[in-house]
């Protein structure tokens, strides 16, 4: 089918959900539309100025870079025109109709957990904003050209039912124009003043000149002039002192679609061998757009020119939650990306952000300790990747991890320095547990003799600690030491303070036959209260670790059997070893050895294979009690 030929195509079915979505649900804060188009807008004259440096002749002669904003009361519509970029029509189809784009099932899904009044806000952060439009329009044309392209312009045109049609249309000038024909009731979106306040509101800081004709009065004349609605001056060229927090704010939402207020701002400017200003955002908790996607970098302009919407190599990955810009003076504007990435000054620009980010997370937390707990809980995981990757500031980084801890309340942090601090003379070494949850971990047997000797230990449960805790070795000197790995320290509990071992040797010699899972049997220097416990041997892959790997459906290589530990001291381990010299081929040491290693899996966290077999021994040992009492 020729391409100068009206063609009617329709959406996919996700972009169907979406737009009836939009049409007939957000109805809350429809002003957002407005953002949306100027920022795709800013977007599109952003591209022409990258793409321009090596190839003037897509400018067209044309460097008057302009968003300009046509309300017309007669006809009943809004359009928003831009001199960027502009779209052919492959990419018109792609970006506006057939394609499901990544975002939108992303958007879709989300919806469905959101709260009517705040779902509009999301748009932006799926790459789905144009079709916010349709909360104030019935009825939506595009005409755009594609900078360099010869042919004509493309028209699109769609009421958000399900079509949508498109065809060649006269367009003299690159760029697009988005042209809304607004709903009766959504009139007020004509009127100079909500435009005016609009604006400024949500993109004074867009760079680019936003602009509109409007109608002033000199004595009894009337003359039409262009008026610049927006401030323009990048934010990170002026003084701090002169920035007010709203302006702050106001800029931060823009640049990362956050609708709360970030808790930190970093701006300052590089002098030196190395000029670079810096304008940087930490927000308060995890943003919502931060759960959908990847690592993500800050914006990098050199001279005011965007050159990367998001430059991985200003910040490692474990700071991603960062948002901001970095504008240098000393980088070429004619540099490709490809080498832009391992340029030795953007290397010297990152390890100042990145300590710079570092500093100031640690002011944070010593001058804003709740706050700070509160962003500690979205977002520290992300700081436990650098605690275990980033070689050249793992300390920094370490200084910034909080902990839940025996002495500590449920919901309630420590630093390491704190534990460090507080730990006693005698004690060498820094100790945690992992585990589900703090509920099971700090029921767990395995803390009863730091409990005894009133020793603290970190309770880890993010799934990422497993990872972490062999990576980062130690802290201030300290080495950090699994409770539930290997044989405790002397200094936890001394070996003259624990039964003889040689007393049970002939008892576990014959439990080691009878439990093939366990890959000893020992006497506990842990435990002062529970019968048994069960420990992994040295490096060997912990039971948590284990249950991990089963629920992401990747089963361990080779299972390693745990150790069974074993308490010298408790009331039923003595019964037991009683009953062995007295008759070592006795059926009831099994049962009841048995019974021990069962406990010590459920106390653990794990599932017994035969809960079954579990509940027939507990069953018979209380008929026995019954019938003898």
């Amino acid at each position: 089918m020729s391409q100068d030929v009206r063609t009617t195509l329709e959406f996919k079915t996700e972009l169907k959900q979406l737009l009836h979505l939009i049409t007939h649900s957000l109805y809350s804060n429809k002003e957002i539309f407005l953002r949306e188009l100027l920022s795709n807008a800013s977007d599109a004259i952003n591209k022409i100025r990258f793409d321009s440096i090596n190839n003037d002749e897509k400018l067209e002669g044309n460097k008057d870079w302009k968003i300009r904003i046509i309300p017309d009361r007669e006809k009943g519509t809004l359009t928003i025109s831009d001199n960027g970029i502009g779209m052919s029509r492959e990419s018109v189809v792609e970006n506006l109709g057939t394609i499901a784009r990544s975002g939108t099932k992303a958007f879709l899904e989300t919806l469905k957990s959101q709260e009517g009044s705040t779902r509009p806000e999301m748009i932006g952060q799926f790459g789905v904003g144009f079709y916010s439009a349709y909360m104030v329009a019935d009825r939506v044309t595009v005409i755009t050209r594609m900078a360099g392209s010869p042919a004509d312009g493309i028209r699109w045109e769609s009421d958000g039912q399900g079509e949508f049609t498109i065809e060649q249309h006269e367009k003299a000038t690159r760029g697009t124009d988005v042209i809304l024909h607004l709903k009766e009731d959504e009139k007020e979106f004509l009127q100079e003043w909500t435009l005016r306040s609009l604006v400024k509101k949500f993109s004074d800081f867009i760079e680019h000149p936003i602009v509109m004709d409007s109608e002033q009065h000199e004595g009894e004349e009337k003359k039409i002039v262009e008026e610049t609605l927006n401030s323009r001056k990048a934010l990170w060229l002026r003084s701090p002192n002169e920035i007010s927090a709203e302006e702050y704010n106001a800029f931060y939402q823009q640049i990362s679609d956050d609708q709360e207020a970030p808790a930190r701002v970093i701006h300052y400017t590089a002098e030196g061998r190395t000029e670079f200003r810096v304008l940087m955002f930490i927000p308060a908790r995890k943003p919502f757009a931060l759960q959908y996607e990847e690592a993500k970098g800050l914006k990098l302009y050199i001279q005011r020119v965007l050159i990367m919407d998001s430059c991985e190599a200003l910040l490692p990955p474990y700071l991603r939650f960062v948002r901001g810009i970095v504008d240098s003076s000393d980088l070429p504007l004619n540099i490709s990306r490809e080498i832009l990435q391992s340029n030795p000054l953007l290397d010297r620009i990152q390890k100042n952000v990145v300590r710079n980010v570092l500093e100031d997370l640690e002011k944070f937390k010593n001058t804003e300790f709740e706050k700070y707990t509160t962003f500690y809980k979205d977002l520290g995981v992300m700081l436990k990747e650098g605690a275990a990757r980033d070689y050249a500031n793992r300390e920094a980084v370490q200084n910034l991890l909080l902990f839940e801890s025996l002495a500590t309340e449920a919901g309630k942090f420590i630093t390491l320095a704190e534990y460090v601090e507080k730990m006693p003379a005698e004690q060498t070494d820094i100790y945690y547990l992992i585990g589900e949850t703090r509920e099971v971990i700090e029921h767990s047997p395995l803390l009863e003799v730091f409990r005894a000797k009133g020793w603290n230990v970190l309770l880890m449960t993010d799934a990422i600690d497993e990872w972490m805790m062999p990576s980062i070795g130690t802290f201030k000197g300290k080495k950090f030491t699994a409770a539930d790995r290997g044989e405790l320290d002397p200094s936890v509990a001394p070996k003259d303070t624990q039964p003889p071992t040689e007393a049970f040797r002939g008892l576990f010699d014959r439990l080691k036959t009878l439990l093939p899972e366990v890959g000893d049997v020992r006497l506990s220097s842990r435990l002062k209260e529970s019968a048994s416990c069960l420990v992994a041997d040295g490096q060997a892959m912990s039971a948590h670790f284990e249950r991990m790997m089963r629920r992401m459906n990747r089963d361990p290589e080779s299972e390693a059997k745990r150790i069974l530990e074993l308490n010298g001291e408790h009331p039923a381990v003595t019964a037991l070893r009683d009953l062995f010299f007295k008759n070592p081929d006795d059926p009831r040491i099994e049962n009841h050895g048995r019974l021990f290693y069962e406990q010590a899996v459920i106390a653990e966290g794990s599932k017994l294979k035969d809960p079954s077999a579990f509940a027939r021994r507990i069953n018979m040992l209380v008929a026995n009690d019954l019938k003898n009492g």
